[in-house]
């Protein structure tokens, strides 16, 4: 896939975060993807990031493209070693991203519909289906610290986890390879998020985890970072699935 870089400005990222039963997280994964584990627990969550001045490169900050996106997210190891994510599912307000995805950039997108709330660091979002049905919500606001029960020590060593985990890959309309996309950040700042609600259809599943297997943890929230997507060569699974 001959993807140009693609710059532009991270207007807003909410990451909220779930630790999950490292043993649920492996029947999901593909081969030869393996759940990244702290304290005990994988990590799993969803991105909710606005996209502003989106364009290749080349072209004048002027005719990019802004957006709303969302993508769940599992923190793995990869299979030399080093650190990234697998997406299972991509969301959209694009229809060009829509269109796109998994043709002429990585990753299949589902083109969805996102309310957003925003005022004086509160955030509300909440994301449905184009059948209207609920994938998630969250409500959640500016806080000094995570939480004491996060599986993270310190709000230093969750920016440090996520910051790690840069490369993602995303399921593809072919269930045996997964498309590389890299996002490279020009700085990285995190601050904390106090979650006052959030659900998910996809962590929250019965089907997919055992119930208890997923809890919420803790939610991140960074802006105004000047960023660029590299597409990075694909990943071929093995006979598990890598779409969900």
């Amino acid at each position: 896939m001959k993807l140009p870089v693609i710059r532009g400005v991270i207007d807003r990222r909410i990451l909220v975060n779930y630790r999950v039963d490292p043993a649920a997280l492996s029947a999901v994964l593909p081969a030869p993807l393996r759940p990244k584990v702290v304290g005990g627990f994988g990590i799993g969550g969803i991105c909710l990031i606005r996209l502003k001045q989106l364009r290749p490169r080349m072209v004048p900050k002027a005719l990019g493209i802004r957006s709303e996106n969302a993508a769940h997210r599992i923190a793995v190891v990869l299979p030399d070693g080093g650190e990234g994510v697998f997406i299972p599912r991509r969301d959209t307000t694009s229809v060009l991203n829509a269109m796109a995805g998994g043709r002429l950039f990585p990753g299949r997108h589902h083109h969805s519909r996102f309310e957003v709330s925003e005022h004086d660091g509160s955030y509300a979002l909440t994301l449905t289906d184009g059948t209207g049905a609920k994938i998630l919500s969250v409500k959640a606001s500016v806080a000094a610290d995570i939480p004491e029960s996060s599986v993270f020590g310190s709000l230093a060593e969750a920016s440090a986890f996520f910051e790690a985990g840069s490369l993602g890959y995303s399921s593809t309309d072919d269930a045996s390879v997964l498309d590389g996309l890299e996002l490279r950040t020009r700085s990285w700042h995190v601050e904390a998020l106090a979650v006052e609600q959030a659900s998910s259809s996809y962590f929250e599943d019965a089907t997919v985890f055992p119930p208890g297997a997923a809890e919420l943890d803790c939610a991140l929230l960074m802006k105004d970072i000047q960023h660029e997507w590299h597409a990075r060569e694909p990943l071929y699974c093995g006979e598990t699935p890598c779409a969900v």
